[in-house]
């Protein structure tokens, strides 16, 4: 296995340690500048941690691959599922659109569906893994509980579909420094979002639609729930109401939905055939 890229922000980090240690060092006095400045790395690595598509951590999917883009790919993506109740109707209204999407499931919760996961995986969409148990701590949990919550879904998700996931989306999108090496490690991609809805705190589909579909082009990542979604004054799952809408927005603008592994995997170059007569 290759050794994990390290990003320049973090290399830039260990610099300003050892920097920081040897001014100290050399000059006693020099101490409070040192921690400050020590202080405030630590402070700008927490915040950029906050920040769900930020890659100075290292590696973070945003947006599909140009060539993708060009061809007028987008995805859609859900998280949080899958709900025995919402999964279903989602899966429904994706089928009578003809529309694949990619399911970031939560460990736990397919374990306990294992059957609707397996149908998802039917019906042509993509699973990926969403951590096992999405706890909202997961941002300042250390190494180990970081790797439990990804390999135990992994496990999971490779056994109950047949299929190893190749992403992962992190709890909220938050993360911190241990996250990089530990996904490299078990072969999976960080993936976040290019935009997304709101849908977990909104239930207002109008405005939930809005924010996904303004500026909408090719290449975007577009992200909605079928766990923990907001209802709808009626109380009716809000993202219900978004999905059709959205599609249908897509399309007129040109836009064709994939799912997002397979947006990301490079297509082999097919030589052209040589039709000219044999000599």
């Amino acid at each position: 296995m290759t050794t994990w890229p390290v990003p320049v922000f973090l290399l830039l980090s260990a610099g300003l340690h050892l920097v920081a240690l040897l001014a100290v060092l050399r000059t006693p006095a020099a101490w409070p500048w040192a921690v400050g400045a020590v202080v405030l790395n630590h402070l700008a690595i927490t915040l950029l941690g906050l920040w769900p598509r930020s890659n100075w951590l290292g590696e973070n999917l945003t947006r599909l691959p140009a060539e993708a883009a060009a061809r007028g790919e987008i995805a859609l993506t859900l998280d949080d599922g899958p709900d025995p109740v919402l999964t279903p109707q989602v899966l429904a209204l994706l089928d009578a659109a003809g529309v694949q999407a990619t399911f970031f499931v939560i460990g736990e919760r397919a374990a306990a569906h294992p059957g609707l996961l397996r149908d998802i995986v039917r019906r042509g969409h993509g699973v990926q893994n969403h951590s096992w148990r999405h706890p909202h701590a997961f941002s300042v949990f250390g190494p180990r509980r970081i790797a439990r919550e990804l390999q135990q879904a992994q496990a999971f998700l490779h056994d109950a579909t047949g299929e190893r996931p190749t992403l992962f989306r992190a709890p909220a999108g938050l993360r911190n420094v241990f996250l990089g090496p530990l996904l490299h490690r078990a072969g999976l991609r960080l993936a976040s979002w290019t935009r997304r809805g709101f849908d977990t705190r909104d239930g207002d589909a109008q405005r939930v639609l809005a924010r996904l579909t303004r500026g909408l082009r090719g290449g975007d990542v577009l992200l909605l729930h079928d766990g923990h979604c907001a209802s709808s004054p009626d109380g009716r799952p809000v993202v219900l109401d978004v999905l059709p809408a959205l599609i249908a927005h897509a399309r007129q603008a040109g836009l064709r939905f994939v799912r997002l592994d397979d947006a990301c995997t490079a297509r082999p170059q097919v030589a052209p055939i040589n039709t000219s007569p044999a000599t």
